[in-house]
């Protein structure tokens, strides 16, 4: 296939007169530079277009991602567990939080699983709050602490103070500590003091045996199934985050309906609490 210049330099020297050859030369060159300068301003256009697109699909992926809470709260062990997959599990979740661009809200520690997801969210920029009682603070702080640490006196109040704070709760792996937080929250939403989606990322079936426990209840009349509800689970923090999102709470007739203003015990001013 020929160039453009050996086609000009074909038609120019076809022409036996010099004054033709300089006349055609000419038009030739502003041609040229006409065609230049259409397809430079054709160039620059698919530019601005592409620019204007990736703009537009980067705005729709941000509102995609952002979701509806402000806070999660995360309960999970002070230990690591056994598994890898359950620390695994932790960092997973802590980046599907910063990703959703949700703040954290657990249980002040920097041990175990409870230090995995909070030292993720950290590195991801967004802000942690733990909340502890004193008490624990030498046993469940080692080293520095992560984000805002705020003290309270006992653990009813970190649970309360917790609740307050978060638009929604995921419990991780656990032991004692973890099944106690969860139970509470749950039993709250039951009552109607909140109204905010329970989760379970229920790590390699681990929460499997309490589910068919809590299902077992239900047949033998002891939780209702709308009290069932309640509960959402998932294997995997991407799948449970998008079903807290989608999650519409349902009330039994008998629900109190209360509210956190209205429960004594859950009125107190937590003490200052240690920020960094």
């Amino acid at each position: 296939m020929y160039s453009w210049m050996w086609v000009w330099k074909h038609i120019i020297f076809s022409f036996p007169c010099v004054f033709e050859q300089v006349l055609l030369t000419t038009h030739l060159v502003l041609i040229s530079q006409t065609f230049e300068g259409h397809h430079y301003c054709y160039k620059k256009e698919q530019e601005s277009e592409r620019k204007t697109k990736k703009e537009r699909e980067e705005k729709r992926e941000m509102e995609e991602t952002k979701s509806r809470f402000e806070r999660i709260c995360v309960f999970c062990g002070s230990s690591s567990g056994k598994k890898a997959s359950y620390q695994e599990a932790a960092v997973e979740l802590g980046k599907e939080l910063v990703e959703r661009r949700i703040d954290l809200v657990y249980g002040g520690g920097s041990v175990g699983l409870m230090g995995l997801v909070s030292q993720a969210v950290h590195d991801g920029g967004r802000h942690v709050l733990g909340v502890i009682p004193r008490t624990l603070m030498p046993r469940e702080i080692t080293g520095e602490t992560v984000g805002e640490v705020r003290a309270v006196s006992d653990m009813h109040q970190r649970k309360a103070e917790m609740a307050r704070q978060a638009d929604a709760f995921i419990a991780l792996p656990g032991g004692y500590g973890t099944l106690e937080e969860l139970l509470e929250v749950i039993t709250w939403a039951q009552l109607g003091i909140h109204r905010k989606p329970v989760g379970l990322l229920n790590v390699d079936g681990y929460y499997n045996s309490l589910l068919s426990f809590i299902d077992k209840a239900v047949d033998e009349g002891f939780i209702s199934p709308t009290a069932r509800r309640i509960i959402v689970s998932a294997p995997t923090a991407k799948q449970l985050v998008r079903q807290l999102e989608e999650y519409v709470p349902e009330y039994d007739e008998i629900t109190s309906k209360l509210v956190w203003d209205e429960v004594d015990r859950l009125s107190y001013v937590p003490d200052s609490g240690v920020a960094t």
